[in-house]
């Protein structure tokens, strides 16, 4: 059973029941401001801004963006690692960076008045999540580098709790801490959570029986039917929230407890547009495609129309009056095409967890080994259905399900508990074993 809801009644800072037109004028007066600010003070910016032929004077409407060029992770790549600054290097005092598969990561740096407002934003998302003053909570998204972790430590201090800096890895340790230190919040990946999960069974404990009421989980996609498995094997809520080092890092959205219906978007600080992935024309609210976000309040970074590839869309607000935007279903770059079939991980994992023979301990590997792209599902089965009989019947199941709800044939690999190596931060959900080229 899920512990009892927190007081449903936080004090909220007036712009989150703010009226749309208020949150609009907001959000123009800032956005001005942002415009200015990086055409000043950012070569890349005023050099793209002029080759499209727009100025930040000629914004007029919130609308007027969509004719101001996007930002791709490429240009971040090109100013590593400081020409995307827009204060002197002296004035940033902190810098974090996104991890690159090409070798170049993407460095996003912070003045104090950004740090202060990346706190005040993460208490905000804790607030929201049902955190209070003086609750233990555990962090155990990476530090270092990653702003994970750093940024749940700043708003968790902000909001006046007791923070449990634990990192990433070391999975029995972090039994060990929940039980001995009584947290009430957790902030970790999906994936790792379940793996937390696994090791209080493997260590006979019941994780029901924790202290953990809040577990706040982000930095990869994931579905319903792996809320539904954190929530029933701990007993605890678990909300959505989303964020990206480019835009700050955790805390451009967070799902309020009293609907957890999507994360709200903090548009004081973040303006979203939808886009179409393959034309990039604006798309309406409610319409599913790549989010875009630019920066209101950056000093240091300043990001606009950064194309996050994530896909999502946007709806009306319900908690907050600002707008939620659904889970991310996936990323535009993560889009495996089979045999001319759109396929997405998060497709396979809510059909996997349907079953209770199978873990949600899952990887995808794509080869070619002639022609055409072959798939793989590796998954493991549960304790206690690691029979082998079991095994290939819940193998020849998932492979049949998948091809009449997705319509894609796969070879079904499911493997002994613990056969799936277990993630200490995102999950590797795609192994790309495709020749090059």
């Amino acid at each position: 059973m899920i512990h009892p809801a927190r007081s449903l009644d936080p004090e909220l800072e007036p712009i989150e029941s703010a009226s749309r037109d208020e949150i609009a004028a907001l959000q123009l007066s800032r956005l001005r401001w942002t415009l200015q600010h990086a055409y000043d003070n950012v070569a890349h910016y005023r050099a793209r801004f002029d080759e499209k032929g727009v100025h930040p004077a000629d914004l007029a409407s919130l609308d007027d963006l969509a004719a101001f060029p996007f930002t791709v992770k490429d240009d971040l790549r090109r100013g590593y690692p400081f020409g995307m600054f827009a204060v002197p290097r002296e004035q940033v005092i902190r810098v974090h960076a996104s991890s690159g598969t090409t070798g170049i990561p993407t460095v996003v740096g912070y003045t104090r008045a950004d740090l202060d407002t990346w706190a005040d934003i993460m208490a905000r998302c804790l607030r929201a999540a049902g955190a209070r003053s003086g609750d233990i909570v555990h962090v155990a998204y990476g530090y270092g580098l990653f702003t994970g972790g750093l940024g749940f430590h700043g708003g968790a201090e902000r909001l006046g709790c007791t923070v449990i800096p634990a990192s990433g890895g070391y999975t029995d340790r972090q039994v060990r801490m929940i039980r001995d230190f009584q947290p009430h919040v957790i902030a970790v990946t999906p994936s790792y959570m379940l793996a937390i999960a696994d090791e209080f069974e493997r260590q006979g404990l019941d994780p029901r029986h924790c202290s953990l009421q809040i577990g706040m989980h982000g930095a990869e996609p994931w579905t319903e039917a792996m809320r539904d498995e954190i929530e029933t094997r701990f007993g605890m809520m678990a909300v959505d929230l989303y964020g990206c080092s480019e835009a700050i890092g955790p805390g451009v959205s967070v799902e309020c407890m009293e609907t957890r219906d999507g994360p709200h978007i903090w548009e004081d600080h973040f303006y979203p547009e939808i886009v179409d992935p393959e034309t990039g024309a604006v798309l309406p609210d409610g319409e599913t495609g790549e989010l875009v976000i630019t920066s209101l309040t950056k000093e240091a970074s300043p990001i606009i129309r950064y194309r996050t590839r994530d896909l999502t869309r946007l709806a009306p607000g319900t908690a907050r009056s600002m707008r939620r935007m659904q889970r991310v279903k996936g990323r535009s770059d993560d889009m495996l095409i089979i045999r001319g079939v759109n396929l997405f991980p998060s497709q396979i994992e809510e059909i996997l967890l349907e079953d209770e023979r199978l873990s949600p301990h899952y990887y995808l590997e794509v080869r070619r080994p002639r022609r055409l792209d072959e798939l793989t599902v590796v998954v493991e089965a549960k304790a206690g259905a690691d029979a082998e009989e079991t095994r290939v019947a819940a193998a020849r199941d998932l492979a049949g399900h998948i091809k009449s709800r997705i319509g894609i044939s796969s070879e079904v690999t499911v493997g002994e508990p613990g056969s799936v190596e277990r993630s200490m931060g995102k999950a590797r959900r795609i192994v790309d074993l495709r020749p090059a080229g």
